[in-house]
C-alpha cells in the first residue's frame, strides 16, 4: 500500500517537472497553478520571470469554506479565481496541471476560469 502510495506520486511528479519545462509564466500571460489534496483545492496564477503570486483562492478561505473538492466544488471555485483575475486585467493565462491528468477535478476548475472569461 505504501510503496503504491509513493510510486504514483513519484510518477506525478516526473509529470510535473516535465511540463513544467514547457510551461512559464509572464506578466502578459502567468501561469495558473492547481493543485488538489485530500481536504482542499487550490489555484495559484504565478509570473515566473519575478518569482510572484499574481491572485490565488483555495478552499481553506473563510468565505470559501463550504466548496467542496468535488466537480462542482471545483468549477465555483475557478470561476471565482477567474473573477479575481479579471479585477486585475488579466485575461490570458498559461494552465499548468501541475502533473494531475486533465479530468475531473483539474477539468473543471479551468472550465470554471473559461466561463468567468479567461482564456488558455
Amino acid at each position: 500500500m505504501i510503496r503504491k502510495m509513493l510510486d504514483k506520486d513519484r510518477k506525478r511528479l516526473k509529470r510535473k517537472f516535465h511540463i513544467r519545462k514547457r510551461i512559464n509564466g509572464t506578466a502578459e500571460r502567468p501561469r495558473m497553478s492547481v493543485f488538489r489534496s485530500n481536504r482542499s483545492l487550490y489555484i495559484q496564477v504565478i509570473d515566473d520571470t519575478v518569482g510572484k503570486t499574481i491572485a490565488s483562492a483555495s478552499t481553506l478561505e473563510k468565505d470559501l469554506k463550504d466548496i467542496k473538492r468535488n466537480v462542482e466544488g471545483a468549477e465555483k471555485l475557478g470561476e471565482i479565481m477567474g473573477k479575481r483575475l479579471l479585477e486585475k486585467n488579466i485575461t490570458t493565462v498559461v494552465f499548468d496541471r501541475n502533473g494531475y491528468l486533465y479530468h475531473g477535478v483539474v477539468k473543471a476548475m479551468a472550465d470554471g476560469a473559461r466561463k468567468a472569461g479567461i482564456q488558455f
